[in-house]
């Protein structure tokens, strides 16, 4: 039920196709609105100012202008939220990633063979319902105090051998975990990461975070050990689950139903570190829209593991890591830029 004005939308796509596609499939809610359509950024550019919408999709290829480029434009002239709509291939995750470090707060992939276009419009609605009320910034989100803590330059492996980490996090979550895992040491405990991203989409992201951070970052492949010093992020449409074998902890990559409407999900990741790991492990929920991961924080924070939610200030979107703290589930409730320390000082403190 609407409790207000429509969102007003205006998709940029060179597609004539895309664009009949979007504006019938937006047709069916009546709290959004497209009011208009532009095939390139100079047309977008004038509609803009011309019917001043809450929210743009735009595509990264296209001619005349690259997407990517209009974006930093319209980042540092009228920052407002855009939703990055890209082809489902290597090269389309490579640029989408580009556009999210750019300023855009979410992805989503074209419809195809892969998505159908029914799943293409239920996430195309609720990313822009979340969209609508994300805060845009032109640097990655902060809390405004002093700087970061820095990370230890290395840390005892003898003290995280057992321990582990696991991160969720959705709309805003690429430039969230970059903030978090840039902090963490080359031999950090061993991390689990869910970020709702397409498929192909999270390989780039897991490259892209590998060249910066001192930890190593991949995408995660099926019965991966968990170990110190790499973090591994669930593939695109795939559900990554903690599991364990003696003293060995190791990941399985799944399909399987959507779970908080998500593959992969946050929730998966979670109650399965709850069930195998306990209180050798340590969860934070970062920001995201919705609720997927709050219920499995809880059941981590019940098995004996520290928890902590991102506060509302640094949130891009304050909906996941809300509900978290609404269960009970959050042992602490931090800005962006603490998060990091508190997990590597929890992750290997002595029993």
């Amino acid at each position: 039920m609407m409790t207000g004005p429509a969102i007003r939308v205006l998709a940029v796509d060179d597609s004539a196709i895309v664009r009949q596609v979007l504006a019938r499939e937006l047709a069916r809610y009546a709290d959004i609105e497209l009011v208009g359509t532009a095939p390139d950024p100079y047309v977008a550019r004038d509609k803009i100012l011309q019917l001043k919408p809450d929210v743009l999709l735009l595509d990264v290829e296209m001619p005349r202008m690259d997407g990517i480029t209009f974006l930093r434009k319209l980042m540092r002239h009228r920052p407002m939220p855009v939703i990055i709509v890209s082809s489902l291939t290597t090269q389309g995750g490579a640029l989408a990633l580009e556009a999210m470090e750019a300023g855009a707060v979410d992805v989503l992939c074209k419809p195809g063979s892969a998505y159908s276009v029914g799943e293409m419009s239920a996430q195309l609605v609720e990313k822009i319902r979340a969209a609508r009320w994300a805060k845009i910034r032109c640097a990655p989100a902060a809390s405004g105090s002093a700087p970061a803590p820095r990370a230890p330059t290395r840390l005892s492996i003898a003290e995280t051998t057992h321990k582990l980490i696991a991160i969720g996090a959705s709309t805003g979550g690429t430039e969230a975990i970059r903030a978090v895992l840039e902090q963490f040491p080359s031999n950090a405990p061993g991390t689990v990461i869910v970020q709702h991203m397409p498929e192909y989409f999270t390989a780039s992201f897991s490259d892209r975070l590998n060249e910066l951070c001192a930890i190593e970052v991949r995408e995660a492949q099926n019965g991966d050990s968990v170990r110190p010093g790499l973090a591994l992020i669930a593939p695109g449409n795939y559900h990554m689950l903690l599991k364990r074998s003696g003293a060995r902890y190791y990941v399985e990559v799944r399909s399987g139903p959507r779970v908080c409407l998500q593959r992969p999900s946050v929730e998966v990741l979670f109650k399965t570190a709850a069930r195998y790991a306990g209180g050798n492990a340590v969860g934070a929920i970062l920001t995201g829209m919705g609720g997927d991961g709050a219920e499995g924080l809880l059941e981590m924070r019940k098995a004996g593991a520290w928890t902590v939610a991102q506060d509302e200030r640094t949130s891009v979107v304050y909906g996941m890591p809300k509900k978290a703290v609404e269960l009970g589930a959050a042992c602490e409730t931090l800005p962006l830029d603490r998060i990091a320390a508190a997990l590597l000082s929890r992750a290997t403190e002595r029993e």
